[in-house]
């Protein structure tokens, strides 16, 4: 077992969150924080998503989200259970809240934060407190649609599409740990804490890159037919990023950002085809250029091994991007040599899987298997063992 990451380790939080910003507590707690997580009698909810193990029937969705945690249950019933569940409030740096955790609400974050000053409380909501839709509800599937991330995938020909995963609850988990980090900063700095609202709608909106440059200055762009960017797939709204079938796989392709240096590429190949007739010259032929380009390296593509061709695009610094499979990617080299792989318990095995995404070569973290607080102790405030 290696050394217990020390980046965050003077950090206490109290993680009420759920899904759409526990990703991000996770971000804290691997990298050393001391992350207590309350659970009512009947257990977490978010422990019943799938998938399962096979031997335990524990479910490896909340290993992963919930791991370098300390557990403990919460009596909803009775009083003095949840005077220490505020109590140990006063005692935390952070506290994340998530409306849709049977116990968010059963804490006073404003008479916390009134006892405790520096305490910095992260809420995670699908639209925040304020605003028409304050009060909605949104899983992931929701969430996408609503922010805007759905709308732009897929091709003008298909519905839209739903991102891998939980994505969309990924970023907002992202956004929750950055503003997190902020807040612990400024409460470091001037001893005063504060709330924030972080609403997954914003986020996912905010993540959306060139989609509303392109909404509100489409003028500007002289191939735009409309104010909204047509859904197109893999495709760049340039048509100079396409994914390409190779011999074996696939690869995402681009000739830029020097395409003469692609050009010449394709000259060593002998795969130039008509690329270098000199109608491409003139300036009025320079988009019917880009588009041969294309169609050129589409057919040299097709014919070409694509661990090879993804080899020889970083010898030339071309960004040529080598479409991997899940099970190529579990088999990565490159993730092997770094060590990212850790293990970590369900039930009672040990299990193989993703590491902690940064390295701090000074103050590493690492995933840590998630323990029970002793049942046995006088109270949650003696088995956590924080002082005020």
């Amino acid at each position: 077992m290696p050394t217990r990451g020390k980046a965050l380790q003077q950090t206490r939080i109290v993680d009420l969150s759920d899904d759409k910003s526990i990703y991000g507590v996770k971000l804290l707690a691997d990298m050393g924080a001391d992350v207590v997580r309350p659970e009512p009698q009947s257990g977490d909810p978010l422990r019943e998503r799938g998938p399962f193990d096979e031997e335990s029937g524990d479910s490896l969705w909340y290993a992963f989200f919930t791991s370098s945690r300390r557990h403990f249950k919460v009596d909803e019933n009775s009083s003095a259970s949840l005077y220490e569940l505020n109590a140990l409030l006063g005692c935390a740096d952070l506290c994340f809240l998530g409306k849709e955790n049977p116990l968010s609400d059963k804490v006073n974050a404003e008479a916390a934060r009134a006892r405790n000053p520096k305490l910095v409380v992260v809420d995670v909501s699908p639209f925040g407190s304020t605003g028409p839709w304050r009060d909605f509800k949104a899983p992931d599937l929701v969430a996408s649609a609503l922010g805007g991330s759905s709308g732009v995938t897929g091709d003008d020909y298909t519905p839209p599409l739903k991102l891998f995963g939980e994505l969309n609850f990924t970023i907002s988990g992202a956004y929750a740990a950055s503003a997190a980090l902020a807040g612990l900063y400024h409460a470091q700095e001037t001893g005063e804490g504060q709330s924030i609202e972080v609403p997954v709608h914003e986020c996912i909106a905010s993540s959306l890159e060139h989609v509303f440059m392109w909404y509100y200055y489409q003028e500007h762009f002289p191939n735009a037919r409309a104010q909204a960017l047509e859904r197109r797939g893999s495709l760049h709204w340039t048509n100079l990023y396409v994914v390409m079938p190779t011999k074996n796989g696939a690869m995402m392709v681009t000739p830029t950002p020097n395409i003469e240096a692609q050009l010449a590429w394709l000259v060593e190949e002998g795969a130039f085809q008509d690329l270098l007739d000199p109608k491409y010259e003139e300036p009025k032929n320079r988009r019917h250029y880009f588009q041969r380009l294309m169609e050129v390296i589409r057919e040299w593509v097709a014919a070409e091994d694509t661990e090879e061709l993804f080899f020889k695009a970083q010898e030339r610094h071309a960004p040529y991007g080598w479409v991997q499979t899940v099970a190529q990617v579990a088999k990565n080299p490159q993730l092997e040599a770094r060590s990212w792989w850790q293990t970590t318990e369900i039930g009672a095995r040990k299990v193989q899987g993703p590491g902690v995404p940064f390295q701090f070569l000074g103050t590493p973290g690492y995933v840590a298997a998630p323990e029970f607080l002793d049942g046995d102790a006088a109270s949650v405030l003696d088995a956590v063992g924080w002082e005020d």
